[in-house]
């Protein structure tokens, strides 16, 4: 079942110009792969690595080109199944400068920047973006120095606060891509040197 996911979604993201997108690393379609593959490789349940595969097709509030317009939510749907379409529409739909500093928090706030509104999400949900932030950030750092230089010590920050809502792989990950060993297995700053 899962593969045949992957497939169906593959041939989407091809069918909406995914594999001619230039995006940092070569194009778009190559980086969903390896946002897939490093889910995969820190041991994320299928639906979160079919996920990671689509994570960009309505956009982020980082990446403006949506490859599937929001009527169309059922396409991604048909192809990667229900709980991997709400995973990307959660990603997606973050609006970062209102979410990112309160990420963490009890009873934070999660703002939708397609409908303006806000609630306090699932807790698998905050899992799951996590993981997935971490993933697709990291894959952007590993083939952009110039954007690991200029963005990884916001993305320390974030994978701190995130902590204990990373996998112990994604964590060990973050230290390594980003050059710092700061962020330990468990989540908890180390001090300079350990």
């Amino acid at each position: 079942m899962r593969h045949d996911a992957e497939r169906a979604v593959c041939r989407l993201l091809h069918e909406q110009g995914a594999a001619t997108l230039p995006h940092p690393g070569g194009t778009l379609l190559a980086h969903l792969d390896r946002v897939r593959g490093q889910l995969a490789e820190w041991g994320a349940r299928p639906a979160l690595r079919i996920a990671g595969l689509c994570h960009a097709a309505y956009g982020t509030d980082g990446f403006a080109a949506a490859l599937l317009p929001l009527d169309q939510r059922v396409r991604l749907r048909d192809a990667a199944g229900s709980e991997a379409e709400a995973v990307v529409y959660f990603y997606a739909s973050c609006d970062r400068q209102a979410v990112y500093p309160v990420f963490a928090d009890p009873g934070m706030r999660f703002t939708d920047r397609f409908t303006g509104l806000s609630r306090v999400p699932a807790l698998q949900e905050k899992r799951d973006f996590a993981e997935l932030t971490a993933a697709n950030e990291l894959d952007i750092a590993r083939v952009d120095a110039a954007f690991r230089e200029r963005h990884g010590p916001q993305l320390l920050v974030l994978f701190h606060r995130f902590g204990e809502l990373l996998s112990p792989g994604a964590r060990r990950g973050c230290a390594e891509v980003l050059g710092r060993a700061d962020l330990g297995t468990d989540g908890k700053r180390r001090p300079e040197g350990a």
